[in-house]
This record gives structure tokens, sequence and C-alpha cells, in this order.
């Protein structure tokens, strides 16, 4: 399974220049590429919208060999509920601890060496307070999962990760494709996984043979598949095929075909451009003021 990568976490946002303010300047990440959908996405990237959106992936460095955030933002929705799914992406960054103290965005300690801060929606990111490593700085993304031997089993037994540490005591297992790639951390939550509708969802590629073999297995194992084997277009771009799955706590779980998403992945030099030009012409918080009504509250 060495072929596997973790690739991304996805995040809806409805704050879209707020969201673009923590990544870029608190947390010191690029804007790799930015791409506006007038319809919903096939395989619903961009959650159950069937309206305009825009994808944002930032990260601080090509998804080649960093693991990425890609923030969906639909027009319209200026707020999503949180559960207790997603507790937290882990970096390592003494300049994000700075930028944060520097621009006032709250931060709490919770260790030595490690703070908490919150992207804007709530959700929560652990920056370990060392030197931003030459090598992809993001660590793990933590799930909240409610038995962890069963989801131990389809993450390492189904999808073909490795256990590369556990904790009785914190009651966590922390698995991966590979030493030098952000891991994913499962924590046991004592109950069931609420999903609220913030829900995101973690994409992994693979060669593009593997994604039929993927799903075979998982119709097998009588696993849910939320998007069977699936061509997504992308205007002026690679067309990828990807295969969504969801984990027996219902995390959603992208598989898509390496080689095509290498070439939709490229890092556009014009990404950072196109965001603020995008956030410049969205006039959709001024019209819902003026008309005396809210973003909708997903």
């Amino acid at each position: 399974m060495a072929l596997r990568r973790a690739l991304h976490f996805v995040f809806k946002v409805g704050d879209r220049p707020k969201t673009a303010t923590f990544y870029r300047e608190v947390l010191g990440m690029k804007i790799l590429r930015h791409e506006e959908f007038e319809e919903g996405c096939k395989a619903t990237c961009n959650g159950p919208y069937d309206g305009k959106w825009s994808k944002t992936m930032v990260g601080f460095g090509p998804e080649d060999d960093h693991f990425v955030a890609e923030l969906t933002y639909n027009y319209g929705v200026g707020e999503y509920q949180l559960g207790n799914d997603f507790l937290g992406l882990t970096l390592q960054s003494s300049q994000a601890v700075s930028n944060a103290k520097r621009l006032g965005w709250p931060l709490t300690q919770v260790e030595e060496a490690l703070y908490l801060t919150q992207a804007p929606g709530g959700y929560p990111f652990y920056i370990v307070d060392k030197e931003q490593p030459a090598h992809d700085p993001v660590q793990k993304v933590s799930l909240g999962v409610s038995d962890l031997q069963r989801s131990t089993h389809y993450w390492a037994k189904l999808l073909g990760m490795t256990v590369m540490d556990k904790s009785e005591e914190k009651k966590t297992v922390l698995l991966g494709f590979s030493d030098s790639q952000c891991k994913l951390e499962l924590r046991d939550v004592g109950g069931k996984v609420d999903h609220g509708t913030a829900f995101g969802r973690i994409a992994f590629s693979c060669p593009r043979d593997q994604l039929p073999d993927i799903e075979a297995l998982m119709k097998k194992e009588n696993e849910k598949i939320l998007t069977p084997l699936v061509s997504l277009d992308t205007p002026g771009k690679a067309t990828v095929e990807v295969v969504i799955l969801a984990d027996p706590d219902g995390h959603e779980i992208c598989f898509v075909g390496d080689e095509a998403f290498r070439q939709l992945s490229a890092v556009d030099p014009k990404g950072n451009e196109l965001l603020d030009k995008a956030m410049a012409e969205d006039k959709s918080d001024e019209w819902f003021a003026k008309h005396n009504k809210q973003k909708a509250a997903a």
C-alpha cells in the first residue's frame, strides 16, 4: 500500500475572507489553486448543495508531497454546525504560533510547546511550537470514532494503513500509509459520532487501477460506498476518477486515481489572485444585508 498517499481534508467554510486570513496569515500556508463551480459536485465534494460553490486548496507546499486543506465555500451558506467527528489537525510551526500572537488570533496552551487554536467555523488546529521542518509540517488529522477496534480493522485491514502507534490511556490509534506522510489518528469518543452539517472528508490517492478493487472489496465486506467509481471534470484541467466511501462511523473517504490527480493538483501560480478576485466579486453578504436577511445556517 506504499503507493497510496494522504492528500487533503475537506472543510466547509462559511466566512471565506476570514478563513483565507487564518490559513495564509496565521498558519503561513500558500494558496495552491482556486476553482469556481456553477453547480454542485457529482461526488458531493461541496456537501449536499446544488448551487454555486468554490474550492480553494491551501498548504505548505504542493500536494505531491504535502497534506493540504480543501476549503469548500457554498455561496449563500454562512455557517455550519460542528459535530464531534473532526477532532483536529496537528502541524509543527513556531512561526504560526508567532503569527497568531502578533495578529491577536486566540491561542490556548494545552501542554508544553503545544497550542490549540481554531479556524473560522470552530475547526480545532493544534500547533507544535517548534521550528517548521523542511518537509511537510502537517503531522496528523484526528477523527472521532465510536468503536476503536472496529475502526482500526476498517482502516488497517480493509484500506491497508499501517498501525504506527496506539495508546490505551488516550484511547487512540495512529495509522498511516508511510512514515513520511501525514498520519490519521482515531480517537474513541465514548459514544456515537455526530457529524453535524460541517462534516468533512479525507482524501487519499492510489494508482487508478486500484479504484475498482477498492470498490469491489467494500461491496464484498458490506461496507458503505457513498459514490461508486465516477469521473469528475474540472474545466480546463485533468479529469479524475474517484470512489467515495464511508467508514463504520460515517466518516467520508475519497480515493482518487493518482496519475490524473497529480495533473489536476499542479500548483496554479494564479491561485492567490483568483481567490482574491472571487472574494472581491462575491457580493452575497451585501445582498443579504440589503434585504435584511441572513445567510443560511446549514
